[in-house]
């Protein structure tokens, strides 16, 4: 709609100043210019209807399955391959019953909540069930309903996310009324004020390509809430908790980088110039991280570890989400060594420090990169990619916004995580029991084993 709006005001323009040539042309040769004549002013051209572009549409389709992809099986093997074996399906079920859960709840309120007009807080009501959502309905000059779907694998792998924070100790049912109330709750409205018509971070020009605040703070500090909330797992910091299948964690790693290009690229919603600036800002920033991260724990640990440069690679991902279509290869460099250098030390040292058992990073990939990414965006935003100039192109005010975008972003997550899972825990509670824990979520939550 932006491309639209900038294209129609430009014709009026040239059409103004072609007007105005020949009273031009007359003052400059020292004619007196004719009177005007009492007209009234012709009715100003109505905008043109938008049109459906099939390559656009074509793209975006792939981007959303691309997108899914990132979800099932991607971020359920990235999980998965890092948990013991008694929790790997347990594991992998969280991921895929939320992709389900999460679907249906887009459809009935979430999507409406985020994507139409109402306060500046939340959106309306206006599509409850999807209702009005015919075949023409178009976005842009894609359909609605593809816009809608792109928009409905952000909202499923934003929990999904979550669930690397309190892996091997969260009931399944206490999970699924959690992640049903937080993505109607959290989710919902942060989507609204940073994306949604009408938002109020979105009106005062906040950064967000892709969901630097929108997904991986909102996760983090999600994550962070509810590994605070529920505690430890047993034996934490006594007995040793390796990943039982390092293989698992790389390809999920793998399909996470594949299906970023979606996540990124495809929210330009059009197969355009900017969606290929994003895809090699993309690639760069996830590379430098993966190197990043890599050797510093060389340099720290003395190894170079295969889950360190997965998880390196990840926090690239994470970091240059929010700035995906606003920055340079330049500026993807930085970002991406930004990144990947903070997540370490979110999960490495300020865990440590902190003594809080985040399973999985979950904090300490996207919340530590996302903060990082979503600042640097105001830093290294180039006027010419997405038509907002940075610190570094004499904007410092830009970076204040991303400071307001990250802070209350935080505040707000926190504070609703937090009353959401101490409702939970006092009603049905949270966590399952410690023989269970013990036993594994596999074989108490599921009956099943991956491994006999």
């Amino acid at each position: 709609m932006k491309t639209l709006k900038q294209c129609l005001t430009g014709w009026l323009l040239a059409v103004l100043l072609l007007c105005a040539s020949p009273l031009v042309l007359a003052q400059e040769e020292g004619a007196a210019p004719a009177a005007a004549p009492a007209v009234s002013a012709p009715a100003a051209a109505p905008a043109p209807a938008p049109t459906l572009d099939a390559g656009n549409t074509a793209w975006m389709l792939t981007a959303t399955a691309l997108v899914l992809l990132m979800t099932i099986p991607g971020l359920a093997l990235f999980y998965g391959g890092m948990v013991r074996k008694k929790n790997v399906l347990g594991t992998l079920m969280q991921s895929f019953a939320i992709t389900a859960l999460v679907s249906i709840l887009w459809m009935m309120a979430g999507y409406s909540l985020a994507f139409t007009e109402g306060s500046p807080l939340v959106g309306g009501l206006d599509k409850l069930f999807l209702g009005g959502l015919g075949v023409d309905a178009l976005t842009g000059t894609i359909p609605e309903s593809v816009f809608m779907t792109f928009q409905m694998t952000f909202a499923i792998i934003t929990p999904a996310l979550i669930t690397g924070a309190f892996a091997e100790r969260m009931k399944f049912s206490a999970m699924l009324w959690f992640m049903g109330l937080w993505v109607l709750l959290v989710y919902a409205p942060i989507a609204h004020w940073v994306w949604g018509t009408g938002g109020w971070l979105f009106d005062r020009g906040i950064l967000d390509y892709a969901g630097g605040t929108v997904v991986h703070i909102n996760a983090g500090v999600a994550g962070l809430m509810a590994a605070l909330v529920l505690g430890k797992r047993i034996g934490y910091g006594k007995e040793p908790m390796p990943p039982h299948n390092l293989v698992l964690t790389v390809i999920g790693a793998s399909l996470l980088w594949v299906g970023w290009f979606g996540f990124n690229a495809g929210s330009a919603l059009a197969a355009d110039g900017r969606a290929g600036m994003a895809m090699a800002v993309t690639q760069i920033a996830t590379a430098a991280a993966a190197l990043a991260w890599m050797f510093a724990e060389w340099l720290t640990h003395k190894k170079p570890s295969v889950l360190g440069i997965a998880s390196g690679g990840v926090a690239g991902l994470v970091a240059i989400t929010p700035a995906s279509g606003f920055v340079g290869p330049a500026g993807a460099l930085a970002i991406g060594l930004a990144g990947g250098l903070g997540a370490f030390w979110g999960a490495t040292g300020l865990k440590k420090m902190l003594g809080y058992d985040d399973s999985l990073d979950a904090f300490g990939v996207h919340g530590i990169a996302g903060i990082i990414g979503a600042v640097l965006t105001g830093v290294f935003a180039v006027k010419a990619i997405g038509g907002t100039a940075g610190l570094l192109e004499g904007n410092p005010g830009q970076v204040l916004i991303q400071l307001l975008g990250v802070g209350a972003t935080v505040a707000y997550t926190a504070v609703a995580t937090f009353v959401i899972l101490k409702l939970l825990d006092l009603v049905i509670g949270l966590r399952v029991a410690e023989e269970h824990e013990r036993e594994g979520l596999d074989l108490s939550q599921h009956g099943e084993q991956v491994y006999e």
